[in-house]
């Protein structure tokens, strides 16, 4: 398979969806960002990286760090985790708040807002520094030492995060944050403004591809057996309520995120990773779900 030639007509063909959607600019930060970026990086599990556009332009990854904060608490709680919260995908939008209230507490899966709250709440129980062990994480999965959070994308969101504040506070009404809700907060918005590339993002999400090699990053160490449910997790619930149509179209498991980056992976294959600010009414990137359904196409070569 000539993978490079693959990207390279990929990004031909998905050439009319440029000006299609508009960036996240409910937050004030993602506002500036340019919208017509494109960027894919393709690494395969034999150690061969394939790239094409903007793949070394770094992004805000957003909800994309649900999936490495996930992996944080899964090696904490393994099994308990499941008592905070649940494993179905959400039908509903992200940030639900009805949902929320309806299940009592119980996040429906741990990539929704809610879910995320109470895994930031997780990381504070556990770890005397989880915002420093955080970045320290990513820096190893992804192999740039030079990774950070965006503190003024942090800021940004903050400044204008009501609605995460409100699944937060009935989340401690229902006794599911245990520790202060606005070091809880604090922390989920450094960890949803990382900035990475494609590249970086396909780097870190190999591990997860490569399910069958033990996984021990920063003294995060994690079972076959949980990377198989982590991915399961990504295939059901990592596109919010257009997780079916993902699953439809492509055939992946993987986590976007309102930055304009999807993270997928083929197990024992590949990781890549798209970007493309514009996003549909879901939040998920135009140009990068349609790239990766041609990506899956033209290559024959998904879960399925």
């Amino acid at each position: 398979m000539n993978y490079q030639k693959v990207l390279e007509k990929i990004q031909a063909e998905v050439e009319p969806f440029r000006r299609e959607g508009r960036q996240a600019d409910y937050i004030p930060a993602l506002a500036r960002v340019n919208p017509d970026q494109f960027g894919i990086c393709l690494r395969t599990l034999d150690g061969n990286t394939f790239t094409v556009g903007d793949a070394d332009v770094a992004f805000s990854i957003q909800s994309i760090s649900k999936v490495f904060s996930l992996a944080i608490a899964m090696h904490f709680e393994g099994e308990e985790l499941w008592r905070r919260m649940g494993r179905e995908p959400s039908g509903t939008a992200f940030n639900s708040l009805v949902q929320l209230e309806y299940e009592h507490g119980i996040p429906r899966n741990p990539l929704i807002n809610a879910g995320a709250l109470v895994t930031a709440d997780i990381l504070l129980e556990k770890m005397a520094d989880p915002d420093d062990f955080y970045i320290r994480f990513l820096r190893t999965l992804s192999g740039n030492p030079s990774l950070n959070y965006n503190d003024e994308v942090a800021a940004s969101e903050q400044s204008c995060g009501y609605m995460n504040a409100a699944i937060a506070n009935l989340l401690k009404h229902y006794g599911n944050i245990r520790g202060d809700i606005d070091r809880v907060l604090s922390l989920y918005f450094r960890m949803c403004a990382v900035e990475m590339s494609c590249r970086d993002l396909a780097e870190a999400f190999v591990p997860f591809a490569n399910h069958r090699a033990p996984f021990a990053y920063e003294g995060i160490t994690l079972t076959t057996s949980q990377i198989k449910r982590m991915n399961a997790i990504m295939q059901t619930c990592g596109f919010y309520d257009e997780a079916g149509e993902f699953s439809y179209l492509v055939g992946l498991p993987g986590k976007s995120g309102v930055g304009g980056g999807i993270a997928a992976i083929c197990p024992q294959r590949y990781a890549i990773a798209v970007w493309s600010p514009r996003l549909n009414a879901k939040g998920n990137s135009i140009m990068g779900m349609k790239a990766l359904e041609l990506f899956t196409t033209l290559t024959a070569e998904s879960i399925f």
